[in-house]
């Protein structure tokens, strides 16, 4: 058996000490199997053995899952977590607090995958009054619909909004924007810096929404903001644009593992050689990580047209778009448990 073990994250093989154990290769260590994956086949996160928990690190954050009844629900329960793992991995290996409602009754991290019945109509457009369940961050609750993991939905979604990326993933990485804004940037010092990249943040939120979607982007939008909805309201350009930071460390994570090499030259560990409150160094690392990221998306989206798919990022990162990629990456680098509040900040609006 293969598990991934969160507090070494790192996947191990796994070999029986008895009936509920499991010794990890990679450390000789015991673990036992999460309750969800023993019940459902939902979860491949290990549980220490001096953990008396029942779930791992990954589904204990979890606040309600879909109706397991309807047998379709499971297949679109297990795409979900599996999102979610991947979102959590990157999120310990950037040494990002990951602070749960155990910790932070009131804003710590947590997630509601929610079915919504309405099984037409733009189910995840925030200001359309006729669904009931959107997709979304309130005080550190990212709420998922469900219908998002349905292939077929997702993408008449897709091209219902005109969008040209839209993965249970992005979502995901989107709205744990939303939540780490609240640590990292409201109330500190960085704030002023903020609003000079991302704009005032304290416009009316849910009238910008409605503007956007009654009016659109601006024109030439693309000259300022990585996608068309981040142009909505300086929350949404922080939450599209860290995610789009999150989706480049992943994947050039993943390129570099697999030993990629793109143009005769090899693709860098993200993050190798960074020192803390080092600005030398951090932008050296950033420089190395885009351009390796720019090499490689360019590589991947060919390969796709050579398979006929759809290009695997379908963005183009302009001068403003590359200056907020860097305010997140110098946010992030400076980033520490020890510096952070002891709870979220509270946030008056759900953001989409």
């Amino acid at each position: 058996m293969v598990g991934y073990l969160p507090d070494q994250r790192t996947l191990s093989t796994l070999e029986p000490l008895d009936k509920d154990t499991w010794l990890a290769i990679s450390n000789h260590q015991p673990y036992r199997q999460c309750e969800n994956s023993i019940d459902y086949n939902v979860c491949n996160w290990m549980v220490p053995e001096r953990d008396s928990h029942m779930l791992c690190d990954s589904c204990r954050l979890n606040q309600l899952i879909p109706n397991l009844t309807e047998a379709k629900n499971v297949m679109m329960w297990y795409r979900v977590e599996q999102a979610k793992r991947r979102l959590l991995y990157t999120l310990y290996n950037l040494n990002l607090p990951v602070i749960d409602r155990q910790q932070d009754p009131d804003g710590g991290l947590c997630f509601e995958f929610l079915q919504d019945m309405n099984g037409h109509g733009e189910f995840n457009n925030v200001v359309t009054t006729s669904q009931s369940i959107v997709t979304g961050h309130h005080s550190g609750k990212i709420t998922i619909n469900l219908r998002e993991a349905d292939h077929s939905a997702r993408i008449e979604m897709r091209d219902k909004m005109n969008e040209r990326y839209r993965t249970l993933l992005g979502h995901f990485r989107h709205e744990s924007g939303h939540y780490y804004w609240g640590y990292l940037i409201e109330g500190t010092d960085k704030i002023t810096d903020f609003r000079n990249l991302f704009g005032d943040e304290r416009k009316n939120y849910q009238q910008a929404l409605v503007d956007y979607y009654q009016h659109g982007a601006p024109p030439s939008w693309q000259q300022s903001w990585i996608s068309a909805y981040a142009s909505a309201h300086p929350w949404e350009d922080w939450a599209e644009t860290w995610a789009h930071y999150l989706h480049m460390m992943d994947t050039v994570e993943t390129a570099h593992d697999y030993g990629f090499r793109i143009q005769g030259s090899n693709i860098s560990q993200p993050g190798a050689g960074a020192h803390m409150n080092d600005d030398h160094f951090e932008a050296a690392v950033f420089d190395t990580l885009l351009d390796d990221w720019c090499r490689l998306s360019v590589a991947l989206n060919a390969l796709n047209r050579s398979m006929g798919l759809d290009d695997a990022y379908p963005f183009v990162i302009t001068d403003v778009t590359l200056a907020k990629l860097r305010f997140i990456h110098n946010i992030v680098m400076n980033a520490s448990l020890r510096s952070l509040p002891a709870t979220t900040p509270s946030q008056s609006v759900v953001t989409g």
